[in-house]
């Protein structure tokens, strides 16, 4: 199926006055683990629910290896929705192998795989229980197991790591990093933004519909305000109060977390610092995806004013 490519192109989707989403377009490479982000609302479920086929959007379209996407080709894709779909009266075994025949697997390999699965996410005990008697943690395993149990050739999850404990965080994340070493493009949304900072190869920023950053997790923090952090244990609070260009992001007891802004001179800073005694730390930082997203997801720009704006792979308005 061409390069095995996932491209969002240039979906749209409103509900009555309502703008859910507005040229939306970004692409998960073969192999590639993509970080899907943004606030509550932001458009994330309705762009995996369009990308699935759950909703038809009002323009644009999804491609998988260059082909639009069809019933046929949605076979293929691998969805766990932020709303969980399982049945819960039903036996958790019973249930997997079924959705697995619904996605065209013979009754041997469903019953093959769900043994695979259930093995391999921990709940292969689990298989004679109804889903409603399982904890969250373990539903949520179960869940992932649906996703994958037909061996989909793309994975679409939404929030995945959703009230994990860390034992399944890391199951889940090897799993993840599995797939995607097969060659297969996966794309998660999380909250978590510390872990798609590790995981992810790609990250995309959401807000109010509209794609605000895309890039690999370094470029795009390399992007960001270039950061200093100073430990003086003797200085007083607000010792860098003043100095040309420099606004203080953090103070924690002796440590100072200071931005850089342009005609800033690391060197006065500094200077500053020693002027209060001894200086035990003074290094550079970037910023993390956290602060990043912060940043992104709560400044006004031109591009809420000017709908036609795009941002390059960098997520630099053109």
């Amino acid at each position: 199926m061409g390069d095995g490519r996932l491209e969002i192109d240039r979906i749209s989707k409103r509900y009555g006055d309502v703008v859910a989403l507005r040229d939306t377009t970004f692409d998960v490479r073969a192999g590639e683990l993509f970080g899907f982000v943004g606030s509550n609302g932001a458009g994330k479920t309705t762009t995996m629910r369009i990308t699935l086929g759950v909703l038809a959007a009002d323009s644009g379209e999804v491609r998988w290896g260059g082909e639009r996407i069809t019933l046929e080709t949605r076979r293929h894709i691998g969805y766990m929705p932020e709303e969980r779909g399982l049945y819960p009266k039903m036996k958790v075994g019973e249930q997997l192998i079924y959705l697995a025949r619904m996605h065209g697997l013979s009754a041997k390999d469903a019953k093959a795989s769900t043994e695979e699965w259930t093995e391999r996410l921990g709940v292969a005990h689990r298989q004679g229980d109804d889903v409603q008697n399982l904890s969250l943690g373990n539903q949520q395993r179960v869940q992932l197991a649906a996703a994958l149990v037909h061996n989909p050739s793309i994975l679409v999850l939404d929030e995945p790591f959703s009230g994990l404990d860390p034992i399944a965080v890391d199951v889940m994340s090897k799993v993840l990093l599995d797939k995607a070493a097969e060659g297969i493009p996966v794309v998660f949304s999380s909250h978590q933004l510390e872990l798609v900072e590790r995981l992810c190869d790609r990250v995309g920023i959401i807000r109010s519909g509209q794609m605000v950053a895309i890039g690999e997790v370094d470029e795009l923090r390399s992007g960001g305000a270039a950061e200093l952090v100073v430990v003086a244990p003797n200085a007083a609070p607000g010792w860098a109060a003043g100095l040309a260009g420099v606004t203080v992001r953090e103070q924690d007891g002796d440590r100072t977390v200071l931005e850089l802004g342009d005609g800033a001179d690391d060197q006065a800073v500094l200077h500053a610092a020693l002027a209060t005694g001894p200086v035990t730390e003074f290094s550079r930082q970037r910023p993390s995806l956290t602060e990043l997203y912060r940043e992104v997801v709560t400044q006004e720009t031109d591009e809420d004013a000017a709908p036609g704006a795009e941002r390059n792979e960098a997520g630099v308005t053109a």
